[in-house]
């Protein structure tokens, strides 16, 4: 797998805490962000907004704000999962 290499910049104050805390724990700065991330992204695309628009990067301008114009008067009611259904293939 290939790496690369991603430079950032913290206050001292909080990259300090980073090492404390991570130092407890035996963890790499480097273990510890990729967590921090992998744990970041699950959270945003389980999130509605990511889910309903992720797949319309080609829409046009117009369409796009259209779409964000319905999703942002969604209630929580309408966001809720009201029920499942699984589709397998035929055997």
């Amino acid at each position: 797998m290939a790496t690369k290499a991603l430079n950032m910049k913290f206050e001292e104050s909080e990259l300090d805490e980073i090492k404390s805390v991570t130092a407890v724990f035996h963890m790499t700065l480097t273990d510890f962000f990729k967590e921090a991330a992998c744990d970041k992204l699950k959270k945003l695309k389980a999130d509605p907004f990511y889910r309903l628009t992720t797949n319309v990067a080609d829409a046009s301008e117009d369409e796009a704000a259209e779409i964000l114009d319905a999703i942002n008067s969604l209630t929580d009611d309408d966001l809720s999962i009201s029920s499942r259904k699984k589709v397998t293939g035929a055997h």
